[in-house]
């Protein structure tokens, strides 16, 4: 709390204490000097307050508290003065902790940009200082290193992770010739890079400029309590001047400013404020100040970047593709084998996704790994390759299907080559959060009526994301100016959030009204750019933060109302001689208890939010959620196995039916019929009753029906160990349909059930 603010506190209390002690001690004349002096002592500061608010064109709510200090000193009321002095305290101090900042010069985006570059000249390479870079320079950009200045690669590839540039989690690989963008970091080897711009004309340095542009256009917050003294304070003044006028009695007049003292603006209304502050950072919503508070509930466009926001800001195991005579567990073991040792995105992914389904991995020898065409070893005597293939590769026909699912999916293809034979194929994708779904529907119930996605990622995948989530628009390959250009444009018409997580969101989230910053593991420039920062890694703390300030917000417009209407009455009371000035301002106090009282709901939690859970239940969630994890080998196993039954019929094909019908028997049917005898019944409370399960318990009959149906053909198989012809095709629409049916089944099972366990 500023010292101004928490002195004038400690004063006032002090005065009206001891001033206090001597009045019922009996020395009235001591009382009345302890209370002057407490009213005294405040009127420097309010008169200081009204006369900033007045050079900024604003008559505020500390007007009439001045006023009000004046009057009671002039007809010698001192314990009214003293109380109305102890409000005005009260209310500034409240302000006051409300409105910390963090500081917003954007250190981390001057920490992340270099300061340095390796010119070549010749053989030669130094390290010069990055403001002597010329355009035409050779530059030497090493492993990890940023990219210092735009340009284009010189002679060998470079692998780029330009997540700081367009939020994309995946590194990208650039030809020679090609250019690249200062900011971008080195994910790869060595490489040379030919300067086209000087540091102060590249891309980084344009975007530490237009954060700083965008914070110093933001207009101040306007509080809520001078909204409501723009029309309360005339008519206060009024009122007072009138019944001073017609009555004749001073006292009168001084007496209606008393108990139109706005205590209910100047307590209540930050009173709801800093309690909604405090809800929200029991949740992990750290919101900088009162007024980004009031401005989050009162938003109603809301932007969102795509990843690392709406999707988990890392790639993921998406499906493993297996040639004929092996299995996808078997392909994903040798990949994540050969990876573990990688630095690289994919290769910690793929170790991952192994992990968590239990795979054992080897320890492979001879290990190499060449950026841009991954990692080479020996396993179990046999030569392997993880990463691309190389040119000129001849593709089979199961490999050229895995390279239309990546297209179709918007995903990445990882390949596993055994004595340089592609063998198999890992799918990558960026996933949707789980929580995503549901935290914009709940955006949309509190208020939010425009929801709109700001990308520097492609199209495709971009309009994916917003047709599954039902966005009102999507803007996808944003350079962070356009993203800025975006956020303007849409404040012209409403109140405008902005959320993002990258440094290169950080311009966007500091021009929107109020920014927010995913910032558990989002980059420190968005969270010093930002407004709101949501430090645990769920995007459905946003939905709790516009609940937690609507509801704010809410409950302080209605004591601030509430309690002008008491005063309203006790005003006119005041003007027909019914209340000394005194007598006021006890009641006020009256008042004030009130409303505050009232104020201090928004400390509770709103029901309606969020379903609460008991702790066994949220138990049953996670114990769900991970069995899905070690469920993925089975999905897997189920569209191989179809796949192999369209590719050729044979024996083989069905000893791999006969392995799905292993694996569902083993392990996923037990797996649906706990969820369906314990999960949901302990969901079923909470969720409002057995109804709301009652779509994925049909999931789980049909589940069950169609592996019936493959066990059923498994037993008609004939004498010769062949299917007949007529079986063929329903066979094979039984392990797609099943496919299809368990990839939507845990997708709804993990957005509208387990994404609500913390």
């Amino acid at each position: 709390m500023p010292p101004l603010e928490s002195l004038l506190l400690a004063d006032t209390v002090v005065a009206l204490t001891v001033g206090g002690v001597f009045w019922l001690a009996g020395a009235t004349g001591l009382a009345d000097l302890c209370w002057a002096l407490g009213t005294v002592v405040a009127v420097g500061p309010a008169v200081g307050w009204v006369l900033g608010a007045l050079r900024r064109g604003q008559a505020g709510v500390d007007l009439i508290a001045v006023l009000a200090l004046g009057g009671t000193l002039a007809v010698g009321e001192y314990l009214a003065g003293s109380l109305i002095a102890l409000m005005l305290a009260t209310g500034r101090a409240l302000e006051a902790s409300a409105r910390q900042r963090a500081s917003r010069d954007l250190r981390a985006l001057l920490e992340h940009a270099p300061r340095t570059a390796r010119r070549r000249t010749g053989t030669d390479v130094r390290t010069v200082p990055l403001t002597e870079v010329a355009v035409g320079d050779l530059l030497v950009v090493g492993p990890g290193e940023v990219v210092p200045v735009d340009g284009s690669v010189a002679d060998d590839p470079a692998e780029l992770d330009e997540s700081v540039l367009t939020g994309e989690p995946l590194a990208v690989r650039h030809a020679p010739g090609e250019s690249v963008r200062s900011g971008a970091v080195n994910a790869g080897g060595a490489f040379e890079l030919r300067a086209t711009a000087t540091a102060q004309d590249s891309t980084y340095a344009g975007i530490v400029r237009l954060a700083r542009q965008a914070s110093a256009e933001s207009a101040p917050v306007v509080r809520l309590a001078d909204r409501y003294a723009a029309w309360f304070l005339p008519l206060t003044v009024a009122v007072a001047g009138l019944t001073w006028l017609i009555s004749g009695s001073a006292v009168r007049a001084v007496a209606v400013l008393v108990v139109a003292t706005p205590c209910p603006l100047l307590l209540a209304a930050p009173v709801a404020v800093v309690s909604g502050l405090s809800r929200a950072s029991r949740l992990g919503v750290v919101i900088r100040d009162g007024g980004a508070l009031e401005n989050l509930g009162r938003a109603r466009t809301l932007l969102l970047d795509k990843t690392g926001t709406l999707t988990g800001g890392h790639p993921r195991v998406l499906d493993v593709i297996a040639a004929h005579g092996w299995q996808p567990s078997q392909v994903l073991r040798l990949a994540a084998s050969l990876d573990q040792y990688s630095p690289h995105v994919l290769a910690r992914a793929l170790v991952d996704a192994a992990r968590e389904r239990g795979l054992r991995l080897s320890m492979p020898t001879d290990v190499s790994e060449e950026p841009g065409r991954g990692a080479r070893g020996t396993i179990a005597g046999r030569r392997m390759g993880v990463g691309g293939l190389d040119a000129g590769t001849e593709k089979p026909a199961w490999a050229r299907s895995a390279d239309n699912r990546a297209v179709l999916d918007g995903a990445t293809v990882v390949w596993l080559t055994v004595d340089s034979r592609p063998v198999g194929a890992v799918l990558l994708r960026d996933p949707l959060r789980h929580d995503a779904p549901r935290t914009l529907r709940r955006l949309r119930s509190a208020g939010i009526e425009r929801l709109v996605m700001l990308t520097g990622d492609r199209a495709e995948p971009a309009h994916e994301v917003g047709a599954v989530l039902g966005l009102d628009d999507v803007r996808a390959s944003l350079s962070p100016a356009d993203k800025v250009t975006a956020v303007r444009a849409e404040r012209e018409g409403a109140v405008t959030v902005m959320v993002g997580d990258g440094v290169n969101d950080a311009p966007a989230l500091a021009a929107a009204d109020v920014g927010v910053a995913m910032g558990s593991r989002g980059s420190t420039a968005s969270s010093e750019a930002a407004d709101i920062v949501l430090t645990t890694d769920r995007v459905d703390r946003l939905a709790d933060a516009v609940a937690i300030a609507v509801r704010s917000r809410r409950i302080a417009v209605q004591s601030a109302l509430g309690g002008m209407a008491l005063s309203l009455i006790a005003m006119a009371a005041a003007a027909l001689g019914l209340l000394p000035p005194a007598v006021g301002a006890l009641l006020q106090e009256g008042i004030d208890v009130a409303v505050i009282l009232n104020a201090l709901r928004a400390l509770g939690d709103d029901r309606g939010a969020r379903p609460a859970l008991q702790p066994s239940t949220q138990a049953l969630i996670h114990r769900f959620a991970a069995e899905h994890d070690d469920l993925q080998d089975v999905l897997e196993a189920v569209r191989s196995a179809a796949d192999q039954l369209s590719d050729s019929p044979g024996p083989q094909a069905l000893a791999a039916v006969r392995n799905v019908h292993r694996l569902l028997t083993e392990r996923l049917l037990p797996h649906e019929y706990a969820e369906e005898h314990q999960l949901y019944p302990a969901l079923a409370p909470t969720l409002g009753g057995p109804e709301a399960t009652a779509t994925m318990s049909r999931a789980h009959v049909e589940i069950d029906r169609l592996a019936h149906r493959i066990a059923t053909h498994l037993t008609l198989v004939g004498p010769d160990g062949s299917l007949a012809p007529e079986q063929l095709d329903d066979l094979r629409a039984c392990l797609y349909g099943l496919h299809t049916v368990l990839r939507l089944h845990f997708t709804q099972e993990e957005e509208n059930y387990f994404s609500l366990a913390p």
